[in-house]
């Protein structure tokens, strides 16, 4: 028996309606059939593609890096239609300038410790293969670092002092990843570390030990490594709390402990993630852990220790972000700072601390810059950046709805209505990729452009996915994987029975994990969805782990299962070996240029489709990479994918 599909907000006295699996499965089993004829339109009105080319070619702003005078903001920016590197005053008083070349997919930036370079990463010709690239500020011809070998993947780090950068490589031929210090005006590479896969995430000042995460999916922990030696330790032992999953290691300001974001198992920490401080000896051997922070309804997405020394920390609840100030020594609250918009994806803190800017981003607006002061009375204002925003007309605001699936599991999503939509209809129900993903009230152009076209859109949090705990984001893995897939069935009865959708008018959608879940959706229950668009989706895990970069195919076993002992597992649970069993048309969207699910996965599946007479199509994006980034193929991503939910629901 599922539960209620009720809303939890905005509207928080909107009727709630009680969900029986059981009627609602009935109901699809009694629904008409579904007419598979193609032509059944003549493609989206004008008016609809018109208000997708707007949303989909919504320019944003992320990734922002505070000069150190803090006068100025570094920062990604799409503006020209891929993303590019800008710089520009953090008052508006001169406009933006271009800092990297034409043609330069960025990825991200930091500012060096003394304002004199930029480092930025690369993503060439869409691949996740990152390059670590250097300019000036003020202009100049960017230099490459690291990563111009064609295999190797650069993953960012962080200045350690003025021209010197630390960063991890892994070189494409094992799953291994080196830590490494790149001297950035002579250009040489020192490896700190190596052994296993190692993402720096701090370097002591005297650079003779550092921080790593290392480890699988949903394992990975925090190692304190000697450079000298290349011995490496836990900083928490498994046994306490935090020891089983750590990330985001960091000197304190004193250089004698580091802080961990940790996920806390147990009461009172209800599996959450949260800040944990440990202590180092004269040695430098960590001590027992203490934690810092912890909330039983929220996780601790990103914190700073501010030069008073008290805490920054950024929480999610349900999905919304709340910005919170707390004492340095018993983590209790000063203050709560409130945000112009619903989720912060990323951010950066003036050298002083006073000053945040901050990646900001809700349901009717792109990823923007916004000023928040941290100290005093002042309001978040935002950066002039001179970016267009969307026409807000056609735009609406989710609501977040809770539910259950069939064995009780509290389950949660965002419903997007068209405002003139009362009572059952066609609707889209749209999974998120990682699984480890979570659904957020942020901008999305898929879930806009399907409303925009008169769709209902219902994107859930199925188990696997982020921000409810720990031992949610692992209910999904390994042999548990194929119990978690009834969590789509119940989706979908959750939805009919509270009236939102119209059984035989129900589409799935996914991207990356998502598309996988909607080829297995189609697979295991052929009636349930008249329709499904998948976005690099793998259609087999076998055929996935011997395509996909070799640190990522190590770091999924955990996710998935072993390719080697656990093939017959992984070729259960591929949607490869029961497409037979798809009735409903499917649309297979892949970049072309994607090494993290290869190409391949789409067009094996879109092969095999056709050749058994099933209605398929297959839209090969050239140049992208996992994530479409090109507005020219975002417009028609979004227009495809809106007319084929439009044509067959």
């Amino acid at each position: 028996m599922t539960g209620p599909l009720a809303v939890t907000a905005p509207a928080a006295n909107a009727p709630r309606t009680a969900v029986d699996a059981g009627t609602a499965a009935a109901s699809l089993a009694t629904a008409p059939p579904v007419d598979l004829r193609p032509g059944l339109s003549d493609g989206l009105p004008g008016g609809v593609r018109a208000a997708i080319a707007d949303v989909a070619t919504a320019p944003g702003a992320w990734c922002p890096a505070l000069s150190p005078a803090g006068d100025r903001i570094a920062y990604v920016t799409d503006r020209s239609g891929t993303p590019r590197l800008e710089v520009a005053p953090l008052d508006g008083s001169a406009p933006p300038a271009v800092v990297s070349t034409p043609g330069q997919e960025v990825v991200s930036v930091a500012w060096s410790p003394d304002g004199a370079e930029l480092a930025y990463l690369v993503s060439p010709g869409g691949s996740i293969r990152a390059e670590l690239h250097a300019v000036r500020p003020d202009g100049g011809a960017p230099r490459l670092l690291a990563g111009g070998d064609p295999r190797a993947t650069v993953f960012a780090g962080g200045w350690t002092a003025p021209g010197r950068y630390a960063c991890s490589i892994a070189d494409g031929t094992s799953p291994d990843a080196d830590v490494v210090l790149v001297d950035v005006d002579g250009g040489e590479l020192r490896t700190l570390a190596r052994g296993g896969f190692l993402s720096v995430t701090a370097v002591s000042a005297d650079e003779r030990t550092l921080l790593a995460r290392r480890g699988p999916r949903g394992h990975r922990h925090v190692v304190l490594v000697d450079v000298a030696t290349g011995a490496q330790r836990r900083v928490l032992p498994l046994g306490a709390p935090g020891g089983v999953a750590s990330e985001d290691g960091r000197f304190g300001p004193d250089g004698r402990s580091v802080y961990l974001r940790a996920s806390l198992p147990g009461p009172p920490f209800a599996d959450r993630a949260g800040l944990v401080v440990v202590p180092l000896d004269a040695d430098g051997a960590p001590g027992a852990g203490r934690v810092l922070l912890s909330r039983p309804d929220a996780d601790l997405d990103g914190y700073a220790v501010r030069p008073d020394g008290t805490v920054l920390a950024v929480w999610t609840v349900d999905g919304v972000t709340e910005l919170a100030l707390h004492d340095g020594a018993t983590g209790a609250l000063l203050r709560e700072v409130a945000l112009p918009e619903p989720v912060l994806p990323g951010w950066s803190l003036a050298a002083d601390g006073a000053t945040l800017v901050a990646e900001l981003t809700g349901p009717k607006a792109p990823r923007a810059l916004w000023r928040v002061p941290l100290a005093g009375r002042g309001r978040p204002a935002p950066v002039p950046l001179g970016l267009r925003r969307p026409d807000p007309a056609p735009l609406v605001e989710p609501v977040r709805c809770t539910y259950a699936g069939a064995d009780g599991l509290p389950l949660a999503g965002w419903l997007y209505r068209p405002p003139d939509v009362h009572g059952p209809a066609r609707t889209v129900v749209s999974f998120h990729g990682g699984p480890e993903g979570q659904e957020r009230p942020a901008w999305s152009p898929v879930a806009q452009s399907l409303v925009a076209a008169g769709l209902t859109v219902f994107a859930p949090d199925v188990r696997g996915s982020g921000g409810y705990g720990r031992a949610f984001v692992s209910a999904d893995d390994g042999p548990a994987r194929e119990a978690s897939f009834a969590d789509v069935p119940a989706t979908v009865a959750a939805l009919v029975t509270a009236g939102v959708a119209e059984p035989g008018r129900i589409g799935a959608h996914g991207w990356s994990y998502g598309g996988y879940l909607t080829l297995v959706a189609l697979t295991r229950w052929p009636g349930l969805f008249a329709a499904g668009a998948t976005l690099a989706g793998m259609s087999d895990l076998r055929t996935f782990f011997a395509g996909t970069e070799p640190w990522m195919a190590a770091a999924s076993v955990t996710e998935y299962g072993d390719p080697v002992a656990d093939g017959e597992l992984l070729a259960r649970l591929s949607p490869m070996t029961a497409l037979d069993r798809v009735t409903a048309p499917v649309l297979l969207a892949h970049g072309d240029r994607d090494t993290n699910v290869p190409v391949g996965e789409s067009v094996q599946a879109h092969g095999s489709l056709t050749a058994r007479g099933a209605v398929a199509e297959l839209l090969l994006l050239p140049g992208e990479g996992h994530t479409i980034v090109g507005h020219p193929h975002v417009v028609e991503l979004s227009e495809r994918v809106a007319a084929w939910f439009d044509t067959w629901l």
